[in-house]
């Protein structure tokens, strides 16, 4: 009985402190239809400096695509986290100085939708309700 005490306080332990590592996280924004070339443009070739920092914060598999629907069009994007902190990663990424002048260029191109946009966020979370390996 010992055993299974320890190690279900090992599991609720190590569940506790690494609460995001190996999340998926799927995101969805507006796009401005004149600003669609534009947002193609820019992502075919993003800045290195921005790619750095991506891979620091421990994103990985990062997509972004893009959907026309009812003539309005909609960014979708999916990535990886392979840290063990979130919050603090995300933070450092905010202060990066590169990844703030990207998001200069990027930001009038996209529609936050009403959610984000309450929120001063430009992206929306969303649910994941299926995955399969």
């Amino acid at each position: 009985m010992k055993r299974y005490h320890l190690l279900l306080l090992l599991l609720l332990f190590s569940c506790k402190n690494a609460p995001h590592q190996g999340s998926r996280y799927g995101m969805v924004t507006g796009l401005r239809p004149e600003k669609v070339d534009e947002y193609k443009s820019l992502h075919a070739k993003v800045w290195p400096g921005v790619l750095k920092t991506i891979e620091a914060c421990n994103i990985h598999n990062y997509s972004i695509y893009l959907k026309k629907i009812d003539d309005r069009w909609y960014l979708f994007s999916y990535f990886e986290y392979t840290g063990k902190d979130f919050n603090g990663d995300m933070e450092k990424m905010k202060k990066d100085s590169i990844t703030r002048q990207w998001w200069k260029v990027t930001a009038p191109c996209q529609l936050p939708l009403p959610d984000a946009a309450a929120k001063g966020d430009t992206w929306s979370g969303m649910e994941e309700v299926f995955h399969v390996e």
